[in-house]
């Protein structure tokens, strides 16, 4: 499935794409770059940009450092002929011809050119160095406001969580330990409870995470290092928690239940965990576009 976002720079609507796998990157769409240019005739303008020699070079520049299966030799014959008159060079005979991964050319839904943002921007700077700048101003913002709903949403699924952990937490008192005077002897049963649900969606009990971790603060638990998927399962199984030990469930069968639904949400969220994934790797250092 396509991710696809939009952010204006300078006034000018430009399409992003994302396959939306784990590795995949955000690629932009050059037809939308080059219609602030030539509004008309937007590939003409990517074939005149792919014309130059500095364009040529610095494409196989990039493709070398992230493509090994990049087709060096007819690299190396384009590099010799562009510039000249006679030099033609359109983005489908690139990506033929050199096996290209840096620009996608798509027909239908999505249509035109896309290229890598590190290309992209390079192409936005050939088209303004302005532009460029807007450009990549505009891209940052989307990014980190990508990332502010991201931290926004796992700190609502922690509150969620803590919120729905009083569920259970009243359901053990009410119809486990419902006699107040065995309230603290059997304190466990809450502590005890809460494992059945860290086992099902994390695999270990808090003691065991704990073990595991002899460096980390008194403050952080299992649940701290969380994914939001994980938090979101998890806030869901405390409610079917709290339901089952309600209707009077014996352990046994909770745990099994549990342990169910933990592995049938984890797999159905697990595209939508890989996107969060994608969105945050980005936003590290060693993500930041190729610019010059």
């Amino acid at each position: 499935m396509v991710n696809k976002e939009t952010l204006s720079a300078s006034g000018v609507p430009i399409t992003i794409i994302n396959e939306g796998s784990s590795n995949s990157a955000d690629y932009m769409s050059l037809t939308d770059i080059a219609k602030s240019k030539n509004a008309d005739a937007p590939a003409d303008v990517i074939k005149n940009w792919l014309r130059s020699k500095q364009t040529i070079e610095f494409m196989g520049v990039w493709e070398q450092l992230n493509n090994p299966s990049f087709n060096l030799q007819n690299f190396a014959e384009f590099r010799n002929e562009a510039g000249a008159n006679a030099f033609v060079m359109s983005p489908k005979k690139w990506i033929d011809d050199t096996n290209s991964i840096g620009l996608i050319s798509r027909s239908g839904r999505y249509g035109g050119t896309y290229a890598h943002i590190d290309i992209a921007f390079e192409f936005a700077a050939w088209i303004s160095p302005e532009f460029r700048l807007y450009l990549y101003k505009d891209y940052q913002q989307l990014k980190t406001s990508e990332t502010n709903k991201l931290n926004i949403d796992w700190n609502l699924n922690r509150e969620l969580s803590r919120l729905n952990y009083q569920l259970q937490t009243d359901a053990v008192k009410e119809h486990l330990i419902p006699n107040a005077e065995l309230q603290k002897q059997y304190g466990w049963k809450y502590a005890d409870e809460a494992d059945r649900i860290n086992v099902a969606v994390f695999g270990m009990t808090a003691k065991e995470w704990r073990d595991s971790h002899p460096n980390s603060q008194k403050s952080e638990n299992i649940r701290y290092y969380a994914t939001k998927v994980q938090l979101l399962v998890l806030s869901n199984l405390q409610v079917l928690n709290a339901d089952m030990i309600t209707s009077g469930m014996d352990e046994s069968s909770r745990s099994e239940k549990l342990n169910t639904v933990a592995r049938d949400q984890l797999a159905r969220f697990s595209k939508s965990e890989e996107r969060l994934q994608r969105i945050e790797s980005e936003n590290k250092s060693d993500n930041q576009p190729f610019l010059n």
